[in-house]
């Protein structure tokens, strides 16, 4: 098997264990979950950045207005995101949580197709619409309003959208 299936396979793995995860920390508030992801995700990407001593990125990053605007916004949308998923799965909503993250593939074809003008050829017409029937029916089946499903859908597909990264970003190659 391929590494790349492999790494797939373990992070699909990882992603549906984490509600467990969460459910184990739910007598700990979810702000101060997302906190502390935050700030040791923000330690472990400075050891890697000055292990493979890869700083011109960054202080490129840094130095450019525009990244920094763009950055934050995907920074927020993110931490908002991801709020809602910890507080969500805390409260009981796993069946939600998971529908939001089953429409943010469409959420992502939406803003493909609407804002950066891409083009569906008919097999990916009928496959997204496939899907939308999926979620509505199972948006009909929930009984109302899956606004924790909508959430989580818009706000990572917008935070993809503002990751996406710029041509005018000092990438190194």
């Amino acid at each position: 098997m391929k590494k790349g299936t492999l790494a797939a396979i373990g992070a699909y793995t990882i992603w549906g264990l984490l509600p467990l995860y969460w459910k184990a920390l739910q007598q700990v508030p979810a702000l101060e979950i997302l906190a502390h992801r935050i700030v040791w995700a923000l330690l472990v990407t400075l050891v890697i950045s000055a292990g493979m001593r890869r700083w011109r990125p960054v202080i490129g990053a840094l130095r450019n207005r525009r990244a920094l605007l763009t950055a934050g916004s995907a920074a927020l949308l993110l931490s908002a995101n991801w709020f809602l998923y910890i507080w969500a799965v805390n409260a009981g909503h796993v069946i939600e949580t998971s529908l939001g993250y089953f429409i943010n593939p469409l959420v992502n074809v939406l803003i493909g197709v609407v804002l950066l003008h891409e083009r569906l050829r008919i097999g990916q017409g009928i496959a997204v619409l496939t899907a939308c029937a999926g979620v509505l029916y199972l948006t009909w089946a929930y009984g109302s309003l899956p606004w924790i499903a909508l959430a989580l859908g818009f706000s990572f597909g917008i935070y993809g959208l503002c990751a996406k990264p710029p041509n005018w970003i000092p990438w190194p190659d």
